[in-house]
């Protein structure tokens, strides 16, 4: 498909610069088979039912973005994928100045050296430390990676609990699973207290989330990989939820690329530990899920191909007009939309 097929005008003032306070006060556009309704986050529990399954990604967001020096040049870095205990691919700005054997300085004592240069300002770095020396190191001296839309990606100190789940347990992510910014433990404990599942799997959200599609045709855009994990017992839980008639319930397009990654083309869903490159685009069967929450997608990106995929092409524009005419919130820390998949 082309991808301006998937384009859309949005006033920047529409783009949320700070979550909803409280988390579930957010809105919620529910978008049905039959229609749309304007709700809250908090309204929630009682559109799902009993016997449904929710599925949460806890991941969690690591300081992700380090600004140092080679010699006396600036560096800028995104780390976006772990390719080991001590190495990360990340993209650079400016990745010109970089070279194989080039040693960036971060601060006294925290180096990488550069092992390999890619395309499109990506790198690979060893860093002088690994596993959780390396994280710790990362906690004291990176940034949260907020998306450039969002004050320029410049995060403050509110920012690593605001772009944070309350189910993050997962260190790993470099952007956050959005969809899950909105839940409370009060939240959490209705749902529980509906019977409805829930279970969690972990899907280490990469920067490359962020990249523009570049291409004219989808068929030509090319994925970044990501890591996934879903345990046994979390593949067993879904199953048997879905053999009872429940639906399952994605929380995030991260969590519903990461399940049907790992579903076959029967509807049973496996235990995963590997990388995933799904692109889901309009014409994709869905194995497995049978409802999706998740925020506002920017314009030609592949999230908003994947809910286009997901609820119809003509739903979702449709949705995205209704949406910026009654001023909800875009993006990250925006407001929320209730999708049920498309016959």
């Amino acid at each position: 498909m082309k991808v301006d097929d998937f384009d859309f005008d949005l006033p920047r003032d529409l783009i949320a610069e700070r979550p909803a306070e409280p988390r579930g006060s957010a809105r919620m556009l529910h978008v049905t088979h039959d229609g749309m309704a304007d709700l809250k986050v908090a309204d929630l529990a009682r559109r799902l039912k009993p016997g449904d399954v929710m599925v949460f990604n806890d991941t969690r967001v690591i300081p992700a973005r380090l600004v140092g020096k080679r010699g006396l040049a600036g560096i800028e870095v995104t780390l976006h994928q772990r390719t080991g205990l001590d190495s990360w691919k990340a993209f650079a700005r400016p990745a010109k100045k970089l070279r194989p054997g080039d040693r960036v300085d971060f601060a006294e004592g925290f180096t990488v050296e550069v092992t390999e240069k890619g395309e499109a300002g990506e790198v690979t770095l060893r860093f002088d430390r690994a596993g959780e020396d390396l994280l710790a190191a990362l906690e004291r001296f990176g940034r949260m990676p907020l998306p450039p839309y969002i004050r320029k990606g410049e995060a403050d100190e509110r920012d690593r609990a605001d772009y944070q789940t309350v189910f993050a347990t997962q260190a790993g992510a470099v952007a956050a699973p959005t969809a899950g910014l909105h839940f409370t433990p009060e939240l959490l404990a209705e749902l529980d207290a509906r019977g409805i599942g829930r279970v969690t799997v972990t899907l280490h959200v990469g920067a490359g989330t962020f990249l523009p599609v570049k291409v004219d045709d989808t068929a030509d855009h090319r994925m970044h990989s990501e890591i996934g994990v879903i345990s046994p017992e979390a593949a067993a839980a879904i199953n048997a939820a879905k053999a009872k008639g429940g639906r399952v319930v994605a929380v995030g397009t991260t969590a519903l690329r990461l399940l049907e990654s790992a579903t076959d083309p029967l509807g049973t869903l496996h235990p995963f530990d590997d990388s995933t490159a799904i692109f889901i685009t309009p014409g994709y069967r869905f194995r497995l899920v049978d409802v999706l929450m998740t925020n506002f997608h920017l314009p030609r990106s592949t999230l908003f191909m994947l809910v286009a995929a997901f609820r119809g092409l003509d739903r979702m524009q449709a949705a995205y007009t209704h949406a910026k005419e009654s001023g909800y919130r875009f993006y990250s820390y925006g407001d929320s939309c209730l999708l049920e998949r498309a016959e």
